[in-house]
């Protein structure tokens, strides 16, 4: 049985998910906005494998740490289905300074639908820009786990 929040591997966060009803339109494909769904919670469960809470970071000090997506990139390469079984694979590229880069990848068995790279800013609960702190960013690099 795979793991709620899906599990960190060699290469970074594997979550499994099934597309639904409601994650498609009329022509039983899913709907192009419901993939920035599947990856934000990929990205939600990788900081819970990685043991960041974000309800923790908001509040572990005066000034709070909260991720924003600042840019995301998405080539839809093919369509899922509904009642397909995907896979959403998220990777770090870069964790420092005040902000994070995270390639992302929706694959369907061996065949990759979405390839998505997510440039995330880090701030303060005051919306101002806030440096990752280095245990939080070696966690994302693999060199806290």
């Amino acid at each position: 049985m795979i793991a709620l929040s899906g599990e960190l591997t060699a290469d970074g966060h594997r979550l499994v998910q099934r597309v639904y009803y409601e994650d498609t339109d009329f022509s039983g494909l899913v709907y192009h906005a419901r993939y920035l769904h599947f990856l934000e919670r990929g990205r939600t469960d990788y900081l819970r494998c990685l043991g960041c809470q974000q309800s923790e970071l908001l509040s572990a000090d005066e000034e709070g740490l909260v991720f924003v997506v600042h840019r995301m990139e998405i080539d839809f390469k093919q369509p899922a289905r509904m009642d397909d079984i995907l896979t959403v694979r998220t990777v770090t590229e870069k964790a420092g300074g005040a902000k994070m880069v995270l390639n992302q990848e929706i694959r369907r068995d061996d065949t990759l639908l979405i390839a998505a790279k997510v440039v995330i800013a880090v701030i303060n609960k005051h919306g101002r820009p806030r440096r990752l702190p280095e245990t939080v960013a070696e966690k994302f690099l693999g060199k806290g786990n």
